[in-house]
């Protein structure tokens, strides 16, 4: 009985189901895997310039993987948190950019990181 009721709690991303790992995906492969009808992946394109799969012969769509989990976040964003268009593309726009800090930070520390290490090697060599 509980296992049932905690079913009912999941959210709808929750409910996705998984991602199988390839590398490309089509429009009716993204549409079934993130429970959204092709137009609105078509839709998105437009409002969305993160979100631009590739066009092979036919004009035919091609998904990366990464692209994937990005229609999830728009998904999420707009369907379960109540986004408006504008407001999905700035928390992509703000989470992007929270990211690039991190990374950046991390690759600060690794540099400092690296430093400390041959200065270490640098003065051991020194008091030979």
């Amino acid at each position: 009985m509980l296992a049932q009721k905690r079913k009912t709690n999941l959210t709808k991303s929750e409910q996705l189901p998984p991602i199988p790992d390839k590398l490309y995906f089509t429009i009716g492969e993204v549409a079934g895997l993130c429970q959204l009808k092709p137009h609105v992946l078509r839709y998105w394109e437009q409002e969305f310039n993160q979100l631009s799969p590739s066009k092979r012969r036919g004009n035919r769509r091609y998904y990366q993987r990464a692209e994937v989990f990005l229609v999830r976040r728009i998904r999420e964003l707009l369907y379960e948190r109540g986004f408006t268009i504008e407001g999905a593309r700035q928390a992509l726009l703000e989470s992007s950019k929270t990211q690039g800090q991190h990374q950046l930070t991390q690759t600060q520390s690794a540099i400092r990181h690296a430093v400390m290490e041959l200065d270490k090697i640098a003065n051991e060599l020194d008091s030979f």
